[in-house]
């Protein structure tokens, strides 16, 4: 079995807590001697779902890893149900890896998550306004926007964001949004230090998200430090110039723009 020997600090961040990336909206996380993913998408799923139709979803490069390749995990936390962020496959992969892994998602999408495979008694339900503890890890759940605003009929959120308090770190994944209306005074309010944010923008056939220089405006306004923009580079219909964003990162000094990649952000032995 491959091992970790790394994955990538930020500066500002606690020397305990890093990252890498693994495409789209996916993230490794180390906090202390634990590890988690949020959004992971490792499967084909996708590709063969779409194959055909006018959006296509084969990868532009290969999954970076497979779950057999990850440290044990104590949790998962998915953003909303799209395959690209609740990857059935991936995830039954690693509920039956790991026992004592825990997924949290949207409350909305609870039995969904059952649904598709997940043990029942390790979904965790959450919604916007609601903090939960996994381990050594504390997270508060906002809303989201993936266009707009969705509840379904009980009034939970079907897109969220999280914000990930990690050894006096915090850490805000958007999962897939665009600015609504008070987001950039609610993440002012919980001093995000970081700030993982979509960038492939609007108008592509499916629902999208911000563009790069909206996550800019948004970290500025909300006094973020730090930003790292993903959700881009996978599917050939639904990305950005890759010139552009490294420009655009280069360019950028507030907030400080860090432009990830499979290969500085993790090591496998």
């Amino acid at each position: 079995m491959k091992r970790w020997q790394r994955v990538r600090g930020f500066p500002g961040l606690a020397e305990e807590v890093s990252f890498a990336w693994l495409g789209q909206a996916g993230f490794l996380v180390r906090c202390g001697e634990g590890y988690f993913l949020i959004d992971p998408y490792l499967s084909d799923a996708l590709a063969v779902k779409y194959r055909g139709t006018a959006t296509p979803h084969d990868r532009m490069v290969p999954a970076p890893l497979q779950v057999e390749d990850l440290p044990g995990l104590t949790a998962v936390f998915c953003t909303h149900r799209h395959s690209d962020h609740f990857d059935a496959p991936t995830l039954r992969q690693i509920a039956a890896r790991d026992p004592g892994c825990r997924f949290v998602v949207p409350c909305a999408e609870r039995d969904f998550a059952i649904e598709q495979g997940l043990p029942a008694e390790r979904v965790a339900g959450v919604d916007a306004g609601e903090e939960l503890g996994v381990g050594a890890v504390s997270v508060e759940a906002i809303p989201a926007a993936h266009e707009s605003l969705e509840r379904n009929a009980k009034g939970e959120n079907r897109f969220l964001g999280y914000v990930f308090r990690l050894r006096g770190s915090t850490v805000y994944h958007s999962g897939d949004t665009v600015r609504f209306d008070g987001l950039s005074g609610l993440l002012t309010q919980k001093r995000v230090d970081l700030a993982l944010l979509p960038v492939n923008g609007r108008g592509k056939g499916v629902p999208g998200n911000l563009t790069f220089s909206e996550a800019v405006e948004l970290c500025r306004d909300a006094g973020i430090p730090q930003m790292v923009p993903h959700h881009f580079g996978l599917f050939a219909f639904n990305t950005v110039d890759p010139g552009e964003l490294a420009r655009g990162c280069a360019e950028t000094v507030d907030p400080e723009c860090l432009l990830p990649d499979f290969v500085s952000h993790f090591f496998l032995a």
